[in-house]
C-alpha cells in the first residue's frame, strides 16, 4: 500500500507540474484601446488577445484620485460590458497616465504615503466599480532616482492594498501592471536612473517595455522606430530587454511592446533612400494608412534584415514601420527569450486585424 501511495503521490506531483507549466506558458497578448479612437469596444476581435487596456484615466493634480470625465463615465461601462460578453473572453485593465499626461503629477503623487494611499484607493474603487480585472500605470517617465525610489514604494503599497481588498471582498485580486521605458536604465530628459527591479519582481504582475519610438521627428535622418537589432547603437529592442533580465526582473514578467504605426520623414534627396538617409521627420501613420499609402502611390517597399523592420518610399516620402514579416520575427524573439508575451499600441491602427492575427499565430506556432 505504501508503494501505491508513493506512486500516486508522484503522479499527482507530475500532474501539478504539468498544470503549472501550462499556466506559466500562457502568453499575454495585449493591446491598448485609446478611448478617443473611432473603433468601438464592441468591434474588438478578442480572438487575437488575452488582455485589453482602457487608455487612459488621469489622476487629479491635487487630490490624486482618478478623474472620470463625462465621456469616461459612458465609455468605461461600455468597454468592460462589451468585452465581458465577447467570446473568447479577455481580461480588461484600467490604464492610468499615458504619453500626454503630466509626469510631475505622478512625481508629486508618489512623494508621500498619504498621496500614494489616496491614489491607490481610488484606482481600486474605479476598477471595481466598472468591472476591470486589473490596473496599469503608464508614467512617462520618472525623472530621477528619487522618483524611482518612490515608485518602488508605490508598487509595494499598491500590491499590499490589492491583496487586502481581494481578501476582504472575496474576489480575485486585481492585476497590477506597468508600462515602462524600453530599457531598465536610461537617461532621457534628466539624470541617469533605473527602475526598481526588485520591487517589480516582488510586487508587479508584469511590466511592459515600450519597444518603439526609437527614432522620429527629433532626428535629421531616417530610422526604424522599433528596430529589433541595431549594430550601430544601443537603441533597439534586443538591447533594451537584456538589462531588464540582468537587473533581476524575471523574463516572464516582461511583456514586449509592438507598434501598429510607423514614423514618417521627408527625404532631403529622393535618390538617397536607405535607413539613415538625411531627412526631416514629420509625423506618424497608422499601419492601415501605411498599407493604403503604399498601394495608392506605388511606393517601393523594403525589408531591412539588420533591424528586422520595413520601410517604404516614393519621391521624398519615407516611412519606417512593421509589417507581417517583422512582427512575426519580433514575436518569435519574445518567445525565444521566454518573455511573458507582447502588447500593441494601439487598437484602431491595424488593418482588418492583419498584424494582430499574425502576431498571435506566430506565438502559438
Amino acid at each position: 500500500m505504501a508503494s501505491v501511495r508513493i506512486i500516486l503521490s508522484l503522479l499527482l506531483l507530475a500532474a501539478l507540474g504539468i498544470i503549472a507549466q501550462c499556466g506559466a506558458s500562457r502568453a499575454i497578448k495585449a493591446a491598448y484601446w485609446p478611448s478617443d479612437v473611432e473603433i468601438p469596444a464592441s468591434s474588438i476581435d478578442t480572438s487575437h488577445f488575452t488582455h485589453i487596456y482602457y487608455a487612459f484615466l488621469l489622476p487629479d493634480p491635487t487630490t490624486f484620485r482618478l478623474n472620470e470625465t463625462v465621456s469616461d463615465q459612458t465609455k468605461l461601462p461600455e468597454f468592460t460590458g462589451m468585452l465581458q460578453k465577447r467570446k473568447p473572453a479577455v481580461n480588461t485593465l484600467l490604464s492610468i497616465g499615458g504619453g500626454k499626461s503630466d509626469r510631475n503629477v505622478f512625481s508629486r503623487m508618489v512623494n508621500s504615503s498619504e498621496t500614494r494611499t489616496a491614489f491607490i484607493n481610488s484606482t481600486i474603487e474605479v476598477a471595481r466599480k466598472y468591472g476591470f480585472d486589473g490596473v496599469d500605470l503608464d508614467w512617462e517617465y520618472p525623472a530621477d532616482e528619487r522618483d524611482m525610489s518612490n515608485l518602488a514604494l508605490l508598487y509595494k503599497e499598491w500590491r499590499k492594498a490589492l491583496d487586502k481588498e481581494s481578501k476582504r471582498s472575496g474576489r480575485i485580486r486585481l492585476l497590477l501592471t506597468s508600462a515602462v521605458y524600453y530599457a531598465s536604465g536610461f537617461q532621457v530628459d534628466g539624470p541617469p536612473r533605473s527602475y526598481p527591479s526588485q520591487a517589480i519582481r516582488k510586487y508587479v504582475d508584469w511590466v511592459s517595455p515600450m519597444c518603439f519610438d526609437y527614432h522620429g521627428s527629433w532626428e535629421n535622418f531616417t530610422g526604424e522606430h522599433s528596430a529589433l537589432y541595431d549594430p550601430k547603437s544601443n537603441i533597439s529592442t534586443s538591447y533594451g530587454i537584456s538589462p531588464w533580465i540582468r537587473a533581476g526582473v524575471p523574463s516572464r514578467k516582461l511583456v514586449m511592446g509592438l507598434p501598429l504605426y510607423g514614423r514618417t520623414w521627408t527625404l532631403q534627396n529622393p535618390n538617397v533612400t536607405g535607413i539613415g538617409a538625411p531627412a526631416v521627420g514629420n509625423g506618424t501613420l497608422t499601419y492601415e494608412q501605411i498599407v493604403e499609402f503604399n498601394v495608392q502611390n506605388h511606393a517601393a517597399v523594403k525589408f531591412d534584415e539588420e533591424s528586422v523592420s520595413y520601410y517604404s518610399y516614393v519621391g521624398v516620402s519615407w516611412i519606417g514601420y512593421d509589417d507581417v514579416g517583422s512582427v512575426r520575427r519580433k514575436v518569435r524573439f519574445a518567445r525565444s527569450q521566454r518573455l511573458g508575451g507582447y502588447f500593441f499600441w494601439a487598437l484602431g491602427q491595424d488593418k482588418n486585424w492583419i498584424i494582430s492575427r499574425q502576431a498571435s499565430r506566430a506565438w502559438d506556432h
